[in-house]
């Protein structure tokens, strides 16, 4: 079988397939869709691609990268979905590292590089396979998981969705295609995910840390100078274990608490999922320390939503450090625009704030919206935010500004994070 690529930038990712042999370019090329037998494009891919219009052309089969997996998730007896709008790729990762613990030899589909495994992927030969089951476009329900978890249902993908009713019967339709020998786990926290367990005749699990009327929930949490909690944990009232993180921050704990309800349903002992929540020091962009320069510590996440940045400066908060530094990447001009006011607030909890040009991904800005605009915002709350718009020029800010003991995070889902490598060169 041979294997090409397309991409409009090149990455860690596109590197990687490049040193297995595989072809990747950056360029558009129809000549390599000449002699494709099978086309796998994904959700981002707008219909006027060339590649996509003369493979149409030609009659060679297309198919959108859910779909495919779809076909793939209907291989295994045992197929689990980590669904919500936040915590997805932790949530993955996290029960990943428990199935191989416990010597399940699962195949695993993450949405970033998880160290354990070396990549996003795994390929195992029992009968589990693992994987984020995202809602953008709905492409979840191309799927047939035999359990699902949902960790929380928020306001975003609202360029598909326009309202967030629309968000939420997605996530009702994707826990009505589990079967009723399955099992769904949702947070007894979110009160958008409290009602779903009526739509499905599947056995149903919650978890919480506020909410203690729930199958699992925390209690005594208690964080170290590393932001890393530890806490005990209760099923049904029963004491379970007291479990102890490497990774910080409480949505961090709600993270642990749906990945223990889901491997005790599968058997997994307490032992084993204690020990893989010790080793799981995070995956990929997810708060991870990048380096130090003179005393200043470089971190790098992923997140691209308020809810997600309020998250992450929450983590941040219990650390130990002097002052807090971020440097954001708006993620899609339409998302920057509907939550514009969030965005603002959400910063807000950072000492200093840099803003740099929007991340346009599958978007063109049709929205009359800027980063500047942000910067406006957050300002007219408090005037502490920035806009600077070549990366090598933040770098050179932060390293001019910046003290030891502080603490620089780069945030967003965007090539944010070559920031943290320049600063650290």
């Amino acid at each position: 079988m041979k294997l090409l690529g397309y991409d409009a930038v090149s990455s860690e990712n596109t590197d990687r397939l490049i040193s297995h042999g595989i072809k990747v370019v950056t360029e558009h090329n129809l000549s390599d869709i000449n002699t494709a037998d099978l086309v796998v494009y994904t959700a981002a891919i707008s219909p006027d691609d060339p590649e996509l219009v003369e493979a149409h052309n030609m009659n060679i089969p297309c198919v959108e990268r859910s779909e495919f997996v779809g076909y793939l998730t209907r291989a295994y007896e045992n197929t689990i979905g980590i669904s919500g709008t936040h915590g997805k790729t932790t949530t993955t990762s996290m029960i990943s590292l428990c199935f191989i613990e416990a010597g399940l030899d699962p195949t695993i589909q993450v949405g970033a590089d998880l160290k354990q495994i070396d990549g996003n992927y795994r390929l195992g030969n029992g009968p589990y396979f693992i994987l984020e089951a995202c809602e953008y476009v709905e492409s979840f329900l191309k799927f047939s998981p035999k359990s699902e978890i949902v960790l929380n249902i928020d306001n975003d993908h609202l360029d598909y969705f326009k309202t967030f009713d629309n968000v939420k019967n997605a996530f009702i339709k994707y826990v009505k295609i589990i079967p009723d020998d399955g099992l769904l786990v949702v947070n007894g926290d979110d009160h958008n995910c409290l009602d779903l367990p009526q739509y499905t005749n599947a056995k149903s699990l919650t978890y919480g840390i506020t909410n203690k009327n729930t199958d699992f929930f925390a209690t005594n949490i208690v964080f170290d100078k590393n932001g890393f909690a530890s806490f005990d944990v209760y099923a049904k009232d029963k004491f379970y274990e007291r479990i102890s993180l490497s990774t910080p921050g409480m949505h961090n704990v709600q993270n642990a608490l749906a990945c223990i309800a889901l491997c005790n349903e599968y058997g997994i002992s307490s032992d084993c999922i204690k020990s893989a929540l010790s080793k799981f020091t995070g995956a990929h962009r997810r708060f991870e320390f990048v380096g130090d320069y003179q005393g200043i510590s470089v971190y790098d996440d992923y997140g691209h939503h308020p809810t997600e940045i309020v998250a992450t400066a929450k983590a941040l908060m219990n650390k130990t450090y002097h002052e807090s530094w971020v440097v954001f990447q708006p993620h899609t001009y339409s998302r920057t625009l509907t939550l514009l006011d969030d965005f603002a607030k959400a910063l807000l909890n950072f000492d200093h704030i840099i803003v740099t040009d929007i991340y346009a991904a599958r978007e063109k800005n049709t929205f009359g919206i800027s980063a500047q605009d942000l910067v406006n915002k957050i300002n007219s709350f408090n005037e502490k935010a920035v806009y600077i718009k070549e990366f090598q020029d933040i770098a050179s800010y932060v390293k001019t500004n910046a003290k030891p003991d502080d603490i620089v995070l780069t945030l967003g889902a965007g090539p944010i994070n070559k920031v943290g490598k320049m600063i650290l060169e």
